[in-house]
């Protein structure tokens, strides 16, 4: 649950945008964001409970090593 608190954009936008009404700049929030959308380029999406590879986009390739 925490790496989709962590990995959704409703925290970055609100961030930005509290920053833009304060006259502070949303930089960290846009670094946040591309961070986010970087994670869903390499298929790393919403985790569901069932596992950690299971995700919104597509369940993640298992690793070969045991």
């Amino acid at each position: 649950m925490a790496y989709n608190i962590v990995h959704s954009c409703i925290a970055p936008a609100i961030i930005a945008g509290a920053a833009l009404a304060a006259g502070w700049s949303p930089v960290p929030a846009l670094i946040w964001t591309a961070h986010i959308g970087f994670d869903r380029l390499l298929g790393y999406g919403l985790k569901y409970p069932t596992a950690f590879q299971d995700t919104h986009l597509s369940p993640l390739a298992r690793s070969s090593r045991s």
